[in-house]
């Protein structure tokens, strides 16, 4: 059994199935330990031709085999595979269902962390506790119940009848099994520690080999398959080691228990054969006694089994807790409002903003509007914050008050899920889910029809690639998009934000793979189509947004200028200088053509 703040609902939740699974198991404890007594009178009959049932004394023959064993033994047969399906049902069928409710919750929680949050936790860690450590709680959650009733019940029940049948003996065979608890429980502490490592080095092997799979071309591009490899293998030994410093512990508790089951068999058999010897016993009750204690061997294994489990659930448990626990950084403030009819009006008001991990601002002091429905450009050397920008209109990080408005409201004032709602977004990094090509353009949108899908892949100038797939829009693309070049992938990407439809576009760098006549053609079809709504277009070539209704010149985390083209190369030295140089490089391109 495990116990935690996480966990704890559930015995609650699942009260039904698991009363019922309890009545089921403790049903078959009372009846697994009639059998021995039934062992008794075949040993007794065997060696004295005549058995005493219920203080009478009867021949053992044929009909008595068959009346007083056979059939008996058949309806416990019958009775203990009944209650076995019953308690597996009600155990385990609960350890499912708290393992699947547990992932529902972690998903629906690690959904609503921040950016900041998978910064810090790599992807491979997250999912190992997808999969090892919510197996590991299904196991302490549905086993574990059964390991412990089975243990508490089977093992009293067990000890008193050895009880009732000679005290003395039944202490000695009990004073080993005490030990045996106290050793497996030191143990056990130990096992808690070689279990945090060993979960710890697989989330490790399992994040580096996530991603050298993803980056597989990248690898091979370098030539670095022997360099992954000695790292793999270097990852791989310490996940090993750490699997043989558990298993060394786990082993070392089975041989304990061993060990002292296999002693007070000795003692059984050299007592209680002295007491046969002395006519206090007969074969019949030594086989039974032996028999019950037999029946107690599992309990105390149990236990020993339960120490094991219960120390890798509780470091299970902690990892799953601390996402589960995780602080969701970005959230709606008590009583936000909505964002009504937005107009697409982007205000930034003396905004200086810096990473929650970082030393210094990524942002000072930026002031500019951005009017409802102009196309504006954001402009500037690698670094210089232009995506840090987009992303606070987002809303992926929190801001400070009263410097970043949309329409006229504090950004803090209104629901996060109305502002993003309101946007649409085409990352640096085109991320493409592993899907077909039309539900990736329509994935922003609940409902769409085939003609919305075709038209916004033809305004990106992607219709006519998607139709030299052998399948058309139902070609199934690879993980993150993989089968597709860049200057595929970036234009279903703007397909997809376009046929979001919203009041305000953000494209971060998203036509930089695409040849320059295809980038003439998606920039005048945004100008057409997304008259009077805002487009914020981020660029390196000073060609892709020269034409906008304003530029934004930043560098280094600061507001350099902000105008249209030929203001900003009239009156900023540093703008005017990008543009040149981008020009000598243009010009340069073209002579060694």
């Amino acid at each position: 059994m495990i116990f935690g703040k996480h966990i704890n609902r559930y015995y609650l939740k699942y009260a039904g199935p698991l009363f019922i699974g309890l009545i089921a198991l403790i049903a078959v404890d009372y009846i697994q330990l009639l059998v021995p007594g039934l062992y008794q009178m075949v040993i007794n009959g065997v060696n004295h031709g005549q058995v005493l049932v219920n203080g009478q004394m009867m021949e053992f023959n044929m009909d008595f085999v068959l009346d007083q064993i056979c059939l008996p033994l058949t309806f416990i047969i019958i009775a203990m595979v009944v209650g076995r399906f019953l308690w597996r049902m009600g155990f385990i069928g609960s350890g499912v269902k708290v393992e699947a409710d547990l992932r529902n919750r972690m998903f629906d929680h690690a959904k609503d962390l921040s950016r900041q949050y998978y910064q810090v936790n790599k992807v491979g860690n997250i999912m190992s506790l997808f999969t090892n450590d919510l197996d590991t709680i299904f196991e302490c959650y549905g086993w574990g119940i059964m390991m412990f009733f089975d243990a508490v019940f089977m093992g009293v029940l067990a000890i008193l009848k050895m009880m009732r049948m000679n005290v003395l003996l039944a202490c000695l065979a009990l004073i080993p099994m005490a030990l045996l608890l106290a050793a497996a429980t030191i143990i056990g502490k130990y096992m808690t520690i070689k279990w945090d490592a060993r979960q710890e080095a697989f989330s490790r092997l399992s994040d580096f080999s996530q991603e050298s799979f993803s980056g597989i071309a990248v690898v091979k591009a370098f030539v670095k398959e022997g360099k992954e490899l000695i790292a793999f293998q270097k990852l791989n030994r310490e996940n090993e080691e750490a699997n043989i410093d558990f298993t060394r512990i786990s082993v070392l508790l089975r041989i304990v228990v061993t060990l002292f089951v296999e002693s007070v068999i000795c003692v059984i058999l050299g007592y209680g054969g002295y007491l046969v010897y002395k006519g206090e016993f007969n074969a019949g009750q030594l086989v039974e006694f032996i028999g019950y204690f037999t029946a107690i061997v599992w309990p105390i294994m149990a236990v020993t089994e339960l120490i094991d489990m219960t120390s890798r659930g509780k470091a299970s448990l902690k990892r799953i807790s601390e996402l589960l626990d995780a602080e969701q950084d970005v959230v709606d403030r008590p009583g936000v409002a909505p964002l009504p009819d937005v107009k697409g009006a982007i205000t930034f008001h003396h905004l200086n903003f810096r990473y929650p991990d970082g030393e210094f601002d990524a942002l000072e002091d930026i002031t500019f509007t951005i009017e409802p429905g102009e196309n504006v450009g954001l402009v500037g050397k690698t670094g210089s914050g232009k995506t840090t920008l987009v992303d606070l209109i987002l809303r992926t990080y929190n801001v400070p008050d009263g410097t970043l408005f949309i329409d006229g409201h504090d950004v803090n004032t209104v629901s996060i899920h109305d502002v993003r709602s309101a946007c649409a977004y085409v990352p640096q990094d085109n991320f493409l889910f592993s899907d077909t090509i039309e539900n990736n353009i329509a994935f922003g949108v609940d409902q769409h029809s085939m003609e919305e899908i075709v038209r916004m892949a033809d305004l990106a100038d992607v219709n006519s690639n998607i139709k030299e797939f052998t399948d058309g829009y139902a070609t199934m693309m690879g993980e993150r998009g993989v089968t597709l070049s860049g200057g595929q992938k970036q234009p279903i990407s703007i397909a997809r934000a376009l046929l979001k439809d919203t009041p305000i576009l953000i494209l971060d760098d998203s036509v930089s793979a695409v040849d320059t006549q295809t980038e003439k053609h998606i920039l005048e079809n945004l100008h057409e189509t997304r008259a009077g709504r805002t487009t914020i277009l981020i660029a390196h070539r000073i060609s892709t947004i020269e034409r906008m209704d304003k530029i934004v010149f930043i560098d280094e985390g600061k507001l350099v200028a902000v105008g249209t083209h030929e203001e900003l190369y009239a009156t900023c030295p540093d703008y005017r200088k990008m543009v040149d140089m981008q020009k000598l490089e243009e010009e340069g391109g073209g002579l060694n053509g």
